[in-house]
């Protein structure tokens, strides 16, 4: 059973992984809040920190297969650069991160001018996130979801980094499936840096028209 750390484990993407792999993997469980983490699984392991604490991060690190993060705010590349220098210290080389569609300007037509224009200046953590995380040496997946939606659906599909993007939105639950499916298949999508949106939706526009 692999022993997966995850940061982040509140987020909305993270509580539908963990509810994916919690009878298949080791699970430790870490977050800010702790009490805002309900109904967990009873065999996972509940660790309240911050990223940006050397110690309690890298004791977190410590021990574990994977590290799945699913962090955000405006210093996503200060959190990256210690996700990586934890790891580093560690031993432990998979990891699986979340960040945005746009970083590599790969959104093309009035849906990427709209999502430039739209949150342009705050995907560029996320771009240095992604660079370092590049750089790290490790064995990682990046994953760069499109506008996120609650529906209750699996339907996506994926574009390597260099290609254009194709839609505009994906429901958390499909890219939930998509990291759960790499939790349980390390290998699966080894040094991939993977955009990720549902077929069709570049007709929907639902976010700028």
């Amino acid at each position: 059973m692999a022993r997966v750390l995850v940061l982040g484990a509140n987020g909305q993407i993270a509580r539908h992984v963990i509810g994916m792999v919690k009878d298949e993997a080791e699970l430790t469980l870490f977050l800010r809040d702790a009490a805002k983490l309900r109904d967990r699984p009873a065999n996972s392991r509940l660790v309240q920190g911050d990223v940006l604490d050397a110690a309690q991060l890298t004791a977190a690190v410590r021990g574990q297969d994977i590290v799945y993060a699913n962090l955000t705010g405006e210093d996503l590349d200060a959190q990256a650069k210690a996700v990586i220098a934890a790891m580093r210290a560690e031993g432990v080389k998979r990891l699986v991160f979340v960040l945005s569609l746009g970083i590599y300007d790969e959104v093309p037509g009035a849906f990427g001018a709209w999502n430039n224009a739209t949150i342009g200046e705050d995907l560029k953590p996320f771009r240095r996130a992604a660079d370092a995380i590049e750089a790290s040496g490790l064995d990682y997946t990046i994953i760069r979801p499109a506008w996120l939606t609650d529906e209750d659906e699996v339907d996506y599909e994926l574009t390597a980094r260099g290609e254009a993007f194709k839609g505009t939105v994906v429901a958390r639950r499909s890219v939930a499936v998509l990291i759960a499916g790499i939790l349980r298949d390390p290998q699966l999508h080894s040094g991939a840096d993977l955009g990720v949106d549902k077929p069709g939706s570049d007709a929907d526009k639902p976010y700028f028209m």
